[in-house]
């Protein structure tokens, strides 16, 4: 009985150890780690990308598969990854897919400077040439030719450093060469086609790499797919992080501000454009502004306002639309679509406010011009009844109220005549004769 217990208690020791943390059994096998992106390339993409290698080493991964799509982005984000990547001390397997997928401009650095490249059927890569900012310099200036021997550079020693083709990443940058999956397996651009995680890993499978110096044969056949979708921060960031988010929220700051500052006190209008404004500063500082762009939207705010306050006859609101319409247009400087506003936010977001900011400023202007109706100054133009005759000096009901009263040009008004208000002095009224051919409707008003 004794030897049972103690044979059991081995045993137990044993199925202990076989699941303790550092010991498994079931996973003892190669562990792949898989992340998405299919986003511009941006400074939330290095965070992304850092994050995700700094949770696959420490969950002791033995690859990371990075599946890409994007329309491409900033180079200087792009430097940022691509030294990453070659610093990285696990494997990346870079993925262009799924079918449809593009690997432009910024995408086709990133996807050769992989440890292994590959792309799912029906994708494409290249195009890769610079832009200048703003869309300023044409091709032959001097500042354009340092920007393109700079960035081709840059593709020769990604594909020099993968063992890729050089002169066709060279090609992308003073071309814009594009081609498809077929084609870059054929130029030597990427490593295989792979149609699926499965078809990736296993093609990959006994390849030798380099990883942080040293050569590393991949043993991925069998591995665990461990993918993990792109958490909660990072979808927040990767939205804000667009310029027409960041264009909109901008613009809701500035209704928002418009509006407690018209109208102080109501609280939510600008609590809630502050939010907007900062989100939208942090936004717009992921992308290449121009300052004219920022100052012209401002300017629009500001004659908006103005409008407001002093009647223009719609002068001030034609210059503030304009303003605001330059502004927008040249807010963002960069001509890839990815990285500047659609015309399809612009239009609207700028027509919303000409009408918002007309109504308010016609509203405005209406009240300036209205009479005025309490105080001294709105007993003026009133008509009333004289209980007390005027030689020249007695008494007149106006509104019900009774009211010492002196006739104008010390004209003599016997009791009952109606009077009109032509001043105020303190608590006595200086009246004359009312109007016979005014209504009595307005001579009771």
């Amino acid at each position: 009985m004794r030897r049972f217990i103690l044979t059991m208690g081995l045993h137990s020791l044993g199925l202990l150890a076989a699941i303790a943390p550092g010991q498994p059994a079931a996973d003892s096998g190669p562990r792949v780690r898989v992340v998405d992106w299919d986003d511009a390339i941006t400074p939330v993409t290095v965070s992304f990308l850092r994050a995700a290698l700094r949770d696959a080493e420490a969950d002791g991964a033995s690859a990371l598969v990075l599946r890409l799509d994007t329309p491409g982005g900033l180079l200087d984000a792009t430097r940022d990854l691509v030294s990453d990547m070659f610093e990285s001390p696990i494997p990346i397997l870079v993925w262009v897919a799924p079918s449809g997928a593009r690997a432009a401009s910024a995408g086709a650095f990133l996807t050769m400077a992989g440890h292994v490249a590959a792309m799912a059927p029906g994708t494409n890569i290249g195009a890769a040439s610079p832009v200048t900012i703003g869309g300023g310099g044409t091709p032959d200036s001097t500042m354009a030719h340092k920007m393109f021997n700079d960035t081709a550079a840059f593709a020769r020693t990604i594909a020099e450093r993968r063992g890729r083709n050089v002169e066709w990443a060279e090609s992308a940058v003073r071309d814009a060469a594009s081609i498809t999956e077929t084609e870059a397996v054929a130029e030597g651009v990427v490593d295989f086609v792979a149609g699926s995680l499965e078809d990736l890993l296993a093609q990959a499978d006994g390849r030798e790499v380099e990883v942080a110096g040293e050569t590393v044969t991949l043993d991925l056949a069998g591995a665990v797919v461990d993918e993990k979708p792109l958490t909660l921060r990072f979808r927040l960031l990767s939205i804000l992080a667009n310029p027409n988010v960041a264009y909109v929220l901008m613009m809701l700051g500035i209704y928002g501000m418009f509006f407690e500052l018209q109208n102080p006190g109501s609280i939510f209008p600008g609590v809630v454009g502050a939010i907007c404004l900062i989100l939208a500063f942090w936004s717009l500082q992921t992308f290449p502004l121009n300052l004219a762009g920022l100052l012209l939207i401002a300017l629009a705010a500001v004659l908006f306002l103005i409008e407001t306050q002093v009647p223009s006859h719609g002068l001030l609101t034609v210059g503030g639309v304009v303003a605001a319409l330059l502004g927008s247009l040249m807010l963002f400087e960069s001509p890839e679509p990815a990285l500047r506003a659609s015309l399809a936010v612009i239009i609207p977001m700028v027509v919303a406010m000409a009408v918002l900011f007309g109504v308010a400023a016609g509203l405005a202007v209406r009240t300036l011009g209205r009479k005025v109706v309490t105080g001294s100054e709105g007993m003026v133009g009133l008509v009333g009844e004289v209980k007390s005759a005027l030689d020249p000096k007695g008494a007149v009901d106006v509104r019900g109220e009774r009211w010492n009263a002196v006739a104008s040009g010390g004209e003599a008004i016997p009791v009952g005549a109606e009077v009109e208000v032509v001043a105020v002095d303190g608590l006595r009224l200086t009246v004359r004769r009312s109007d016979p051919s005014a209504s009595r409707a307005e001579r009771r008003s």
